[in-house]
Order: C-alpha cells, then structure tokens, then sequence
C-alpha cells in the first residue's frame, strides 16, 4: 500500500455524491486552530540538476519534492526524498498553450486515452514513491475535457493518488475532472518564483503568509531556483515564531476533507 493511504486514513471515500466538494484553492479549509495558519509547499521541477535538487531536499521542514519523469536524477531525487521523510509527487509535464516542449513523458491534445494511461503510468514508474501528480505547465492540456477525464480515470483506476492543480491557467478544469472522478485533490495559491527577482519571490512568500493567516492555509509552487532556495532556507526556520505551522501536502488534504464524504 503507497504511503499516501496511511496519511488519508481520515478521508472517507463512498459513492456519493461530490456536488459540495468542489472547493476553491485551499480558503474552504478549516484550521484545526483559530490561532494556527498553515502553509504547505511545492517544489517543482526536480531531476534535472542534482546539486539544487539536494538543496531542496534539504529544505526544513516537509516540503514536498514535484519530479519531473524521465531525468537523470529523478530516481535518485525521489529515493533521497522518501528517505528523509519528504513527500513526492510525479510533475507530469503536459502541453501549454505555446510552444515550449513539456519534455518526456509528456500528454498532449488529441492523444488517445489509452496513449494517456500508458504514458502516465509509465512515468510513475520513473518517479518512486508518488504519492500524488501536479501538473508541469499544461495551460493547454488543463482546458481539455476528453484528455483530463483519460488523466483522472487512470488515476482513479491506479488508486491512492491525489492530483495538485498547478493551475497554470485560470481555465482549468482539472478539479472539476478530480470531483468527478472522486480523486482528492489541491489547488496552488501563490506561485513563489514565476519572476526571479530576488525582492519579487520574497514578496510573494509575504503573500503566502498573508493568505494563510486570513484563511488559515496556504499553498504554493516554486523552483529550484537559487533564489527561491536562498530565500527558503532563510525563512522557513522562523515560521514558527509567526504562528505559522509548515505541514505537508497530504496534511493538507486531510484538513481539507476531514468530516467531509468524497
């Protein structure tokens, strides 16, 4: 059994209907504490570059590892990350609405379902220890309902995995296909580096907190950017004198779902 349905034992799944479970980002979540807010991070884009691969290992707290399938140091990434207890999820590439090549192991417009289940099942097998997918890039492939109902069926079918909404694009409708198919899922709040601008990412770790502190949970995707890494390993380890907790992506989802039928 993966080590997402020890962390889920708190999720009920039944037959019923999901009609009040499509929820908005991460604001419907309630805090176990009025005076606790929660933040969960994803870093994305690992398996390219082992040495900031390993600085994002090494980040503290459970910050979650998104691989990319198929790179040269995915595997390793991924055995390194479970053995320091850190959560990993499969980064599917998927395509964007311009031009840039996703990379291997990639889903496109108009493959056929079969094409999709083989070829996502094939990249978990390159990503050990996923306990859920994100999607890497995808503004394209996120909009398309035939092709994201093939990713949540073979999902559902492969069991004890959860999807993150990297939501590249506000016209997703990856969530929606999640609900549908009764698989537990997230969306991101903030994007910490889509600038690289040291004052930039900064500022939007500062959102980050913001958001958390009114909702009570945050979640957001960055990369193993020298930066982004920089400024992590400055202020994670003062979260804690804020009141702000950093959890996992799966502790997020039992927030999001406790008391709650799937």
């Amino acid at each position: 059994m993966r080590l997402f349905a020890l962390r889920l034992l708190c999720i009920t799944v039944t037959s019923v209907s999901t009609a009040g479970l499509v929820l908005a980002n991460s604001a419907n979540i309630t805090p176990a504490s009025p005076d606790t807010a929660y933040i969960a991070i994803i870093i994305d884009d690992l398996g390219h570059d082992l040495r900031n691969g390993k600085r994002a290992l090494d980040l503290a707290g459970p910050v979650t590892s998104a691989i990319l399938p198929h790179t040269r140091y995915g595997r390793r990434l991924a055995t390194e990350a479970h053995g320091k207890n850190k959560e990993v999820l499969l980064h599917q590439p998927m395509q964007s609405i311009g031009q840039e090549d996703p990379g291997p192991g990639k889903l496109v417009s108009g493959m056929p379902d079969l094409e999709i289940t083989l070829t996502l099942k094939n990249n978990l097998t390159t990503v050990p220890y996923a306990i859920g997918v994100n999607n890497h890039m995808g503004s394209l492939l996120t909009q398309q309902s035939r092709e994201m109902t093939a990713v949540m069926a073979t999902l559902q079918k492969i069991g004890n995995l959860f999807f993150v909404d990297s939501l590249t694009t506000p016209k997703s409708i990856a969530t929606d296909m999640a609900t549908l198919f009764k698989i537990p899922y997230l969306r991101r709040d903030i994007f910490l580096d889509n600038d690289r601008n040291a004052t930039f990412i900064n500022n939007q770790f500062e959102k980050l907190l913001r958001i958390a502190k009114k909702r009570g949970v945050g979640l957001a995707i960055g990369h193993p950017y020298n930066e982004t890494l920089t400024m992590l390993e400055n202020k994670l380890p003062s979260l804690a004198a804020q009141g702000i907790e950093l959890i996992s992506v799966s502790e997020l989802l039992n927030k999001k779902y406790r008391g709650k039928e799937l």
